[in-house]
């Protein structure tokens, strides 16, 4: 493998892991407030407000922020079509994250399809 396609592929991992990480923030934030979806006006800016005084959500913004830095570096080494496929990979660092971190149940079914994105994500590599 050459060179600097190890190194887009590291970057592209890296921002997969930070996208990882915003999301298990986010989701964090989100349910620490047990709110019920509802057409109030009222409740839907109390919801704000709390949402906002969460540190969770600025986390996440953070490392929301890091991410996108890295992955405009990767743009920057890769052609957007192999850079975009290769991401996919966060679709697998959020399975494994919700299910250790959230203790989230996914059926055989499930990671089935993350194994096939997986082969894919080999496949466009080696391509």
């Amino acid at each position: 493998m050459r060179e600097g396609l190890s190194i887009v592929l590291f970057l592209i991992a890296l921002t997969s892991l930070f996208d990882t990480i915003t999301q298990l923030f986010l989701k964090s934030a989100i349910d620490s407030l047990n709110f019920t979806p509802s057409f109030n006006i009222v409740k839907i800016f109390t919801f704000i407000g709390r949402l906002l005084i969460k540190p969770r959500l600025w986390l996440g913004f953070i490392f929301s922020i890091i991410s996108l830095c890295i992955w405009l570096l990767v743009l920057s080494k890769a052609d957007l079509n192999f850079a975009f496929s290769a991401d996919s990979m966060h679709y697998i660092f959020i399975a494994v994250a919700s299910r250790l971190v959230l203790k989230e149940k996914f059926t055989s079914m499930r990671w089935l399809g993350t194994g096939l994105i997986v082969t894919g994500i080999v496949l466009i590599s080696l391509s």
